[in-house]
């Protein structure tokens, strides 16, 4: 059965999508119609990694609406004044609240959205509708409860998010975990005393998955595995932190191909496998004790790599070979933490046959207009909106939320662009 045809069908509900429909419920006479379809059963952001203490990378000024619009009722500072703490949070004197906190601000902001997200339920493909040989609307087919759903749209905003990343030939289980499943996994854990943890990755991710393991079980030792000389630290200076300004966004669109790579390289310290300062002078403090005392737990294993995995019943065993000598030792643990990073959500996984209509560059990408508007064939007149999986034409804040803001107003103006230019009109 096919619903009626909405304006727009988000993909996704995560923070992304979630600006998206603050922007469409602010604008005034938009007349978007729009629904949002998510997989989770509510709203949820890297709840693994909600570690007690563990602070926002990003000041809250980069939440859901501020650098769009100051004013909106669905910001920070208007969580705080609805939860009745502005004044608590302004004593702190920071900047950049709890990852905890920051994602009750999120929560708390989509359950104003529930009537516009249907939870639990996964979209499996998108199909084109035809009508006189030109591409007049969108069949999003999703799975809820066991049951097939087809949504039509005029447009598609697709935020599907970040996958996790394991090592080749590494796969989850219950002593192998990513970093992503780090709380979840801990919860879950059957051993009451453990004696190693081993933690893969040199980034923020890493880091604090360490500095966690090392406060939570003061008995065990942690082993940190990285082929660095030592963690490296985020460089979050004024300039360098203008790389995630908006205007960036321009720069690095209008950018030569060569230009946006030496960019993505020159500035890949500000985010990429680079760790807060205070954390890291955390952790080299926690070393430096243990020395002292004569009771070393918190052991870095430099230069060297994770090579050869093995469960066996009560552990896991861990290959780690010096980048240095080349020698190889065995790592005997209860568990071992796969802390090696994401990579976005394919959007031709989930497109299917309407991204057949989708044109790619000279590099095999998809080719993305400034409005995050995909570029498709001519006979295909409705709209494949991506937000993330665009840091080849849109920069280093295409997967975080620094420019999550800006970006959704940018699309809901090309969505009523494109709808006042009069094409889109889908086939009922």
């Amino acid at each position: 059965m096919v619903n009626p045809v909405h304006d727009l069908v988000g993909i996704g509900f995560g923070p992304s999508n979630l600006a998206l429909a603050i922007a469409l419920n602010e604008a005034e006479g938009t007349g978007v119609d729009a629904l949002f379809l998510e997989k989770q059963e509510a709203f949820g952001w890297h709840r693994g990694m909600l570690i007690d203490g563990a602070t926002m990378q990003v000041s809250f000024l980069k939440d859901l609406v501020t650098m769009r619009n100051p004013a909106s009722a669905y910001s920070f500072v208007g969580y705080l004044h609805a939860k009745e703490r502005l004044a608590e949070f302004i004593n702190q004197k920071t900047m950049y609240p709890t990852r905890l906190e920051f994602h009750d601000y999120l929560e708390w902001v989509a359950a104003h959205f529930e009537h516009v997200v249907r939870y639990g339920t996964e979209v499996i493909t998108v199909d084109p509708v035809v009508r006189d040989g030109e591409v007049r609307g969108l069949d999003i087919v999703s799975r809820a409860d066991g049951e097939l759903l087809t949504h039509r749209t005029r447009n598609v905003a697709i935020a599907a998010g970040l996958r996790p990343v394991l090592p080749e030939g590494v796969i989850s289980g219950d002593r192998v975990w990513h970093s992503q499943e780090l709380l979840h996994r801990l919860d879950a854990f059957a051993e009451p005393y453990p004696r190693r943890f081993v933690v893969v990755g040199a980034g923020q991710s890493a880091a604090e998955v360490v500095e966690h393991l090392h406060t939570r079980f003061p008995s065990a030792e942690i082993c940190a595995v990285f082929s660095r000389y030592g963690y490296s630290p985020a460089d979050d200076s004024p300039f360098a932190n203008s790389i995630f300004d908006p205007a960036a966004v321009d720069h690095f669109f209008e950018a030569p191909g060569d230009v946006k790579r030496q960019l993505m390289g020159y500035h890949a310290n500000t985010n990429y496998s680079v760790v807060d300062l205070d954390l890291l002078q955390e952790l080299y403090r926690r070393i430096y004790q243990e020395k002292v005392a004569g009771r070393p737990r918190l052991r870095i294993m430099n230069m060297c790599r994770a090579a050869g995995l093995e469960t066996r019943p009560g552990g896991v065993s861990v290959g780690v070979r010096s980048l240095v000598s080349g020698e190889s030792a065995t790592l005997h643990a209860d568990a071992v933490v796969y802390a090696t990073g994401y990579r976005p959500t394919d959007p031709m996984d989930l497109l299917g046959a309407a991204g057949e209509y989708c044109l790619r560059d000279e590099s095999g990408e998809l080719k993305v207009g400034r409005d995050h508007r995909v570029e498709t064939a001519p006979e295909m007149v409705c709209g494949i909106y991506l937000q993330g999986a665009t840091e080849h034409t849109h920069g280093i804040t295409s997967t975080l939320l620094s420019t999550t803001a800006v970006r959704s107003g940018e699309i809901l103006r090309s969505v009523r662009a494109h709808a006042r230019s009069g094409v889109g009109e889908p086939a009922r």
